[in-house]
């Protein structure tokens, strides 16, 4: 794996030996367009991008990504890699319009944009988008069985369906707890009646996460689900500092105990969005000529969204709890349980 100035290029020779019984096709080139977020995001960048070298090491093919450091990059970079990929795959709602643009204006270029699809749907465009609502319902549910203040918070990144959809699910869930056992827990910050809440307007500043989970905190919130990328983790450095009795948060996209190693503990679970395996297998369709525009939806049925385990604080989550959850999230899968209100 080589890291260049544009980015990071990965190539098959560099698997090879390890993936002896993969099916070699390094002429395949699978191409990332981040958004502003970068790479190494902790987030969906970065989780997307781990679908790019999934493919590289099982399929054979070749990746490269390059990242936008600020909107206006997003048309350049993917106007580069016209005719050097066989699929260009951009990340984010943000990329919605230069995605578009550029699919239209070359109708033979294969397209994938994560978090993103179109109506109507671009013959050339595959949108992969996720049912995060329903995995954020089951967060919501435990959240609120674990709250010892009986007050969640919430907050998002820019107010746009990708971010909201975590947060509406949240409070739904926090409120079908409520429902089902008599209680009367809060969530401030969002609420999907009105479509307002709080929003840093970007998803890049460590000091705007900190600032707005110590808000929710000093108003009572002792568990809060930051939707913001690489913002939460600033909510993540203040409730290390002030201790998990005293705040614990919830992670999106993906697994933050594992890609924020240094606040695991902090991380009651997260609402985890499966876009490794999406891209790596709209890559593969793309590889074996089964390529068609549309839309893939990840569901808590298919694996694209879940909960992520609850690590260090599996002790701490009550065993019926933990049942209650298990037969939420059954009930989602099975129609019986609505997560849209």
């Amino acid at each position: 794996m080589t890291k260049t100035k544009s980015g990071r290029i990965v190539t098959a020779a560099a698997v090879a030996a390890t993936w002896a019984g993969a099916s070699l096709a390094a002429d395949f080139s699978a191409c990332q367009v981040t958004d502003t977020g970068g790479i190494d995001d902790n987030s969906f960048n970065q989780t997307a991008w781990k679908g790019v070298e999934d493919a590289v090491s099982e399929l054979g093919v070749t990746g490269r990504y390059l990242e936008s450091t600020a909107e206006t990059d997003y048309e350049a970079n993917i106007n580069s890699l016209l005719g050097e990929c066989d699929i260009i795959i951009t990340v984010g709602f943000l990329l919605g319009d230069a995605t578009k643009k550029a699919a239209e204006a070359n109708p033979d270029q294969m397209f994938s944009i994560v978090d993103f699809a179109y109506d109507p749907t671009i013959p050339n465009v595959l949108g992969q988008v996720y049912a995060t609502d329903e995995a954020a319902f089951l967060a919501g549910y435990l959240a609120a069985g674990m709250t010892q203040t009986g007050t969640l918070g919430t907050f998002g990144g820019i107010n746009i369906p990708p971010v909201t959809i975590f947060m509406d699910g949240f409070y739904r869930g926090a409120m079908y707890y409520n429902a089902q056992n008599g209680t009367e827990v809060t969530v401030l910050g969002w609420n999907p009646d009105t479509g307002e809440g709080l929003f840093t307007n970007n998803f890049d500043s460590l000091d705007d996460g900190r600032a707005f989970a110590q808000n929710l905190y000093d108003e009572g919130a002792d568990i809060v689900l930051p939707v913001a990328g690489p913002v939460g983790l600033g909510s993540a450095a203040l409730a290390d500092e002030l201790g998990i009795d005293a705040l614990k948060i919830v992670g999106v996209d993906a697994d933050l105990y594992l890609t924020d190693p240094e606040k695991k503990h902090v991380y009651l679970t997260s609402i985890t969005k499966r876009m490794d395996a999406t891209v790596r297998e709209v890559i593969a369709l793309a590889q074996a000529g089964d390529f068609e525009g549309g839309v893939l939806v990840g569901t808590l049925e298919n694996g694209g969204v879940d909960l992520a385990p609850f690590h260090d604080m599996e002790d701490l989550v009550p065993a019926e709890l933990k049942e209650q959850v298990e037969a939420i999230r059954a009930g989602i899968i099975d129609g019986s349980i609505a997560v849209d209100g």
